[in-house]
């Protein structure tokens, strides 16, 4: 009863190949995925509507603070009164002094209007 001690280590060689390859092949058709939604043929996470107060309270209160009050970046209130919703589009998507450009990329639009009603 002498069992041959290389088959275990044998079957396990020829899964883990088996496995790598399922993988790879996987993962092309991932690639595949990405590659149409990068070029905008899938549902992106950009085109999904968003709420503009918790996007706020997400990205942008880190810098002009969770009551608008400005921490390192300048204070938010009135900002609606002072620009038009086209001028903080144009802010948003290029940047202006600190604030670096496409912070709310696909948003703008949606910011842009909360920005101009909201903190007038």
């Amino acid at each position: 009863m002498n069992r041959n001690p290389i088959i275990p280590f044998v079957l396990i060689m020829v899964m883990g190949i088996g496995l790598m390859f399922l993988l790879s092949f996987k993962g092309l058709g991932d690639a595949k995925d990405l590659a149409k939604e990068k070029e905008g043929g899938g549902k992106t996470e950009e085109t999904a509507e968003v709420n503009p107060e918790e996007f706020y309270q997400q990205t942008c209160a880190g810098c002009h603070g969770n009551q608008y009050e400005g921490v390192s970046g300048p204070s938010l209130k009135g900002v609606g009164s002072k620009y038009s919703k086209d001028e903080i589009k144009d802010i948003l998507t290029n940047g202006k002094g600190n604030m670096p450009p496409g912070m709310a990329a696909g948003k703008e639009e949606q910011m842009a209007e909360w920005i101009v009603k909201e903190l007038k």
